[in-house]
């Protein structure tokens, strides 16, 4: 089932939740609404179920207006962070709930539901588990289970909010590589809300940034991550070194100085970003986006481009290094990847003055101050 929501708004008393949302889900996607909390992702979801109704805009499946539909008719499964699994049933039972609570002439034989709960158990690897009430299930197999249970009445839509969330750091890595291979078997349009960056880009198809009520971004986790337009998307998508200063003549002057000529500014000190797409730019506060492995390290050398940074901290990570660096007179850290034998190779020491070069950087100028074109 295809999925459109068009010109969706949603208040809560001041407090705008939707502001103008359209989106399309096409059928078979697997798609991730991203953003932090109080971006209005699950205010989103819940009106695609039925169960919260928006103020104004459409909600069509398959192209028809779905706003007249109850949530029950609405072939959606719903799965939610805290796994809502009653405690007092069995775990065959939570999954058959569903059926045996569908009217007389719609409801399956006992037999039937018998062949799909235990159909179901094997999909998510638990079949072993049915005999069992939830207490005695992990959170990782609470969550599985609360899958199956929604996938038992045959949704054509799967929505989950923040689905593994109340897990730890390994369980939660573990389920969404699982939910990524369940969805391809299935082919179930999914829809699941995220605030955790690295979930997003490991198993959606597409992902929607949200941010106050509005669409920010969307796109491939690979065209997100690596083509961001807004200084926020950059941020939120991964960790981010910000680099403050000036656009001038197609750099960017780490700090307030401005030069007069390009002459002065190339004999100035190192402390600048090479900015070619903004060489009409002149004396225009600007930031620079750098992620920490996208930063060159060598020892530092008087004149010699590129930022200059006092290593502060070093320690290792799996197959590679991380660098806490510290700039004389600036606030914040820098933070820096290299791979370990690059880190070996140099053998840095704590408090030495490093030279750090952006491999790439994206470079926002300030909405505040409209860049200046050079006086021809």
């Amino acid at each position: 089932m295809s999925i459109e929501v068009r010109n969706l708004r949603k208040r809560f008393g001041d407090f705008t939740a939707l502001d103008d949302v359209s989106l399309r889900f096409d059928q078979g996607e697997l798609v991730a609404l991203l953003g932090p909390s109080g971006c209005g992702k699950t205010t989103l979801l819940r009106i695609i179920a039925g169960l919260s109704r928006a103020d104004s805009g459409d909600v069509l499946f398959d192209g028809n207006d779905a706003s007249t539909r109850q949530p029950g008719d609405r072939q959606v499964g719903f799965v939610f962070q805290h796994y809502a699994l009653f405690r007092h049933m069995s775990v065959f039972d939570n999954i058959a709930f569903g059926l045996q609570v569908k009217p007389r002439a719609q409801r399956p034989s006992k037999a039937e539901i018998s062949r799909r709960v235990h159909a179901l158990l094997q999909l998510v690897q638990l079949d072993w588990l049915a005999d069992r009430f939830p207490s005695q299930l992990s959170g990782g197999q609470r969550q599985r289970i609360a899958l199956a249970r929604a996938l038992a009445v045959e949704p054509r839509v799967l929505l989950l909010d923040e689905p593994f969330g109340a897990l730890d750091a390994q369980v939660r890595k573990e389920l969404r590589r699982w939910l990524r291979r369940l969805h391809d078997e299935l082919q179930v349009t999914s829809i699941f809300v995220t605030h955790d960056q690295e979930e997003a880009l490991e198993v959606s198809d597409r992902i929607v940034l949200m941010h106050q009520g509005q669409v920010m971004q969307q796109g491939t986790p690979q065209a997100v991550y690596q083509n961001p337009v807004s200084p926020f998307v950059y941020g939120f998508l991964g960790n981010v070194n910000r680099f403050d200063g000036v656009a001038d003549r197609g750099r960017l002057h780490l700090g307030q100085a401005t030069y007069r000529t390009a002459d002065e500014a190339s004999n100035a000190a190192s402390n600048f970003i090479d900015a070619p797409e903004h060489a009409a730019v002149r004396d225009t506060p600007a930031s620079a986006y750098v992620r920490p492995h996208e930063l060159e390290i060598e020892r530092y050398a008087h004149g010699r481009p590129g930022i200059a940074a006092r290593l502060s901290r070093a320690w290792l990570s799996g197959g590679a290094a991380r660098l806490e660096l510290q700039q004389d007179e600036q606030p914040g850290l820098i933070e820096a990847e290299l791979p370990l034998a690059r880190f070996q190779a140099l053998q840095l020491r704590q408090g030495e003055m490093l030279l750090l070069r952006p491999q790439q950087a994206h470079i926002f100028l300030h909405p505040m101050a409209p860049a200046q074109q050079l006086e021809k």
